[in-house]
């Protein structure tokens, strides 16, 4: 029997490591149960036949050489967001230029190598222009920060909390009442 899109998503998520929790809600699945409750049902779908076939597929793929691993993708992200124009030019008597070879640093970084011959008027005296294009740092560090999920995508959960109000001080109870109201003032802000 295959996967539902969102027992695949769930799967997925899971084998990029995120918690059965997590992995449940970013695929789609209600989050509008308590973390308990959302728990149960995540751990019932992490144990159904077909997502630990198709979580023992990934790991496979994984495996392979021919598949970039985790580490593999950053190192190649970092390169590129590491790399400079000057890491490919040399300075000589007769101006600069462009040696690019097997030892060359953060050659991930390229995206593109142009060369023209250009002649002076006469159609003597050719140069050879080179032209070197980069991929993105921006890019790649926004691919990284991905990565390493340093980025909130925005996804709020709410989670209904019962609270017997005679167990708390009055300070507390005021704490509580106030960071409700700017939450909800926050994401009202957010959703206009």
């Amino acid at each position: 029997m295959a996967l539902t899109v969102k027992q695949e998503k769930f799967t997925l998520n899971l084998f990029a490591g995120m918690s059965q929790r997590e992995a449940y809600i970013q695929a789609g699945y209600s989050s509008n149960m308590l973390p308990g409750v959302i728990d149960n049902h995540a751990s019932l779908l992490a144990k159904k036949g077909e997502v630990k076939v198709r979580l023992q597929e990934l790991q496979e793929q994984a495996e392979s050489d021919k598949i970039m691993s985790v580490k593999e993708r950053k190192e190649r992200l970092s390169e590129i967001s590491r790399a400079r124009l000057t890491d490919y030019q040399e300075s000589g008597m007769d101006g600069g230029w462009i040696n690019i070879g097997k030892e060359s640093p953060n050659t991930a970084a390229l995206s593109e190598i142009t060369s023209t011959t250009k002649y002076d008027d006469n159609g003597a005296s050719p140069t050879l222009i080179t032209k070197v294009k980069l991929h993105s740092p921006i890019t790649a560090i926004a691919e990284l920060n991905k990565m390493e999920r340093i980025y909130n995508d925005g996804t709020t959960v709410n989670v209904g909390v019962i609270v017997n109000s005679k167990d708390l001080t009055d300070e507390e109870l005021a704490s509580i009442i106030e960071d409700r109201s700017s939450r909800r003032i926050t994401q009202e802000a957010a959703g206009s």
